[in-house]
């Protein structure tokens, strides 16, 4: 009872926001992210004239709203959109494709493998199976339908969402636990950085920024705390990643791609719009400043 008090003193923005998101599809979109834009960061919401990074996400939630976002966005979907610009050999292998869990023939899939929903955001809808044997189905059912219930629109507002058609796929299952990820931030067209994400595993996940000269660029806390001459082996073929996540991102003001490498091997992770979905307290004013001149609006 106390730890529930002490929470209800100190986090009382949480607690607003949460029932705001139950209230989220009854809410029209610009004054639900007017609310909870001032509740996540802690000022007022700028849409005449946006200038930060999560600023100019929110305005182009309103008014950059284009069909093939919703195909992009959609994680069996976005594979052969993302084929036909830089081909098939850069796709993890769809192992299948069901409606609803109770359809999935575990038998038929191999000992290892990924189960995620195609409308889910982050690792929300996202199961690892490393050895088959040892699966908690039950868990991942809970984990899967959980996601699969959640509307990304509706709590968000990310309108690409609104009408992928919510399924499970499985993927074959790429690297190992050390796998890293990097995330390319693009702003029509051009892959200006790179954050690197390692140790997901560990408990403590490590966010570098790098140049595509692989220059440490610190943005982030943990690249300012970094001590002069830090850096990290940059993957094989790294000149190549940023040019695939430029070529994926051309004609959009800003898109996330995701890309992975293994050994020289570069995969297709996925597309994001809206990273944290526009509500990010922990980026530095700078970066925030910085991203933000980088996206044009005045010609959407």
């Amino acid at each position: 009872m106390k730890k529930l008090l002490n929470y209800l003193f100190h986090e009382p923005s949480k607690i607003v926001a949460g029932i705001l998101s139950r209230l989220a599809p009854i809410i029209p979109d610009k004054q639900y992210l007017k609310w909870m834009f001032r509740l996540k960061m802690g000022y007022k919401l700028n849409l005449d004239n946006p200038k930060t990074f999560n600023e100019k996400l929110q305005w182009l939630k309103l008014y950059n709203r284009k069909p093939e976002y919703t195909q992009m966005v959609d994680k069996y979907a976005a594979k052969k959109y993302v084929a036909n610009i830089i081909g098939e050999e850069y796709i993890i292998p769809t192992l299948g494709v069901w409606d609803r869990f109770e359809d999935i023939d575990f038998d038929k899939l191999p000992n290892q493998f990924v189960l995620k929903t195609t409308h889910g955001g982050g690792n929300t809808g996202v199961v690892i199976c490393r050895d088959k044997s040892k699966l908690d189905k039950d868990a991942a059912r809970k984990r899967l339908n959980k996601s699969l219930r959640m509307s990304i629109y509706d709590r968000f507002k990310e309108w690409p969402y609104k009408d992928v058609k919510r399924r499970i796929i499985a993927e074959e299952l790429i690297g190992d636990e050390n796998i890293v990820d990097y995330k390319f931030s693009c702003f029509n067209g051009v892959a200006e950085d790179v954050m690197t994400c390692s140790d997901r595993g560990t408990g403590d996940t490590k966010f570098y920024f790098f140049s595509p000269k692989w220059e440490l660029l610190r943005y982030n806390k943990r690249g300012i705390a970094a001590p002069e001459g830090f850096s990290i082996p940059a993957p094989k073929n790294f000149e190549k990643m940023f040019e695939i996540a430029g070529r994926l991102s051309e004609g959009v003001p800003y898109l996330r791609v995701d890309l992975y490498n293994i050994d020289g091997k570069i995969y297709f992770g996925e597309l994001t719009f809206f990273p944290q979905s526009g509500f990010d307290p922990n980026l530095l004013p700078e970066t925030d400043n910085l991203f933000g001149s980088r996206i044009l609006i005045n010609n959407i």
